[in-house]
């Protein structure tokens, strides 16, 4: 019993960054906008939120430090991409690379600190009950906030009328613009939005995950939040399924080499990414009926002057 509520909890705690990343990442490609740049937003959202927690004592102002630095590099995204109309793979992929690069110049002097991580919810009665209580009742306050994100997404997005605006945009971005509405400034908010659910992520690794930074630490998984937003097929409900799994088979790889088990560990810590590849192939070849992506995802909308 003991074995298998470490394994789910350490499922839930692999899998918040990931739900958080692919949820921003999710509305801002149903405005029809490709932001590639997920990586490198998350990287700076890491060392912010770790400098911003480690110099003031305090994990929420560590947050929202995280979730800053991802608007300010969706901004620079949303600068070329949206406002002077420059190729939307291009200025993500660059956008990683910048992010990788500042990330190391920002988290510099805050290598080999230490910082007191995110305390866990306690309820008492309910978080002493054998399994199911540590699990619904003891997590941090990031794993909850990633399920309400998720749920609010859902609710924007198909009970509300900006919810309807927004798909309209990525659906069909021309008509949307003959009916009046700004398309240009619901792409960048909805890249906003975006920007700071992959800094919210990023700086969950340093507050919660592991209590300290370093270089590098978001290891890919942008990437494998990119991934998953296809494997949702751009729908909220999905995207938890879809986190938790590659969450869990990157847990289970931890456990297998832990065990023993005589494959080499460079093969097994290799497993999230070859899931993750397998699953896109065969979502490329059950998907005969028409894509269900936003039609109008990636390009590049110019209003009439």
């Amino acid at each position: 019993m003991g074995l298998i509520e470490a394994i789910i909890l350490s499922v839930l705690a692999a899998s918040t960054p990931l739900l958080l990343a692919a949820t921003g990442e999710l509305v801002t490609e149903r405005s029809g906008v490709l932001n590639l740049g997920v990586e490198g937003m998350m990287i700076v959202g890491a060392a912010c939120g770790f400098g911003g927690a480690w110099l003031s004592g305090s994990i929420i102002v560590g947050a929202l430090c995280g979730m800053v630095a991802g608007i300010l590099m969706s901004l620079i995204f949303a600068l070329m991409a949206l406002g002077l109309a420059v190729n939307q793979v291009a200025t993500g992929l660059a956008l990683t690379i910048l992010g990788i690069g500042l990330s190391g110049l920002i988290g510099a002097g805050f290598v080999g600190e230490r910082i007191t991580p995110a305390p866990h919810l306690h309820v008492p009665g309910l978080s002493d009950i054998p399994l199911a209580g540590r699990i619904l009742f003891g997590e941090d306050g990031f794993v909850y906030l990633s399920i309400a994100l998720v749920v609010g997404v859902w609710w924007l997005l198909y009970r509300t009328r900006a919810g309807l605006i927004l798909r309209a945009c990525g659906d069909n971005h021309v008509s949307a613009h003959a009916l009046g509405y700004p398309v240009l400034r619901i792409r960048l908010y909805a890249v906003m939005f975006g920007g700071a659910c992959a800094g919210l992520a990023g700086a969950y690794l340093p507050l919660a995950y592991t209590p300290f930074f370093i270089p590098g630490m978001t290891a890919g998984r942008g990437w494998i939040a990119l991934a998953l937003t296809v494997f949702a097929s751009w729908r909220p409900t999905r995207l938890v399924v879809g986190a938790y799994l590659f969450g869990a088979v990157t847990i289970l790889q931890l456990h297998a080499q832990g065990a023993g088990i005589g494959i080499p560990s460079q093969f097994m810590s290799s497993l999230p990414y070859l899931a993750t590849i397998i699953v896109l192939v065969l979502l490329s070849r059950a998907r005969t009926g028409g894509s269900t992506a936003p039609a109008a995802l990636g390009t590049v909308f110019v209003p009439d002057r």
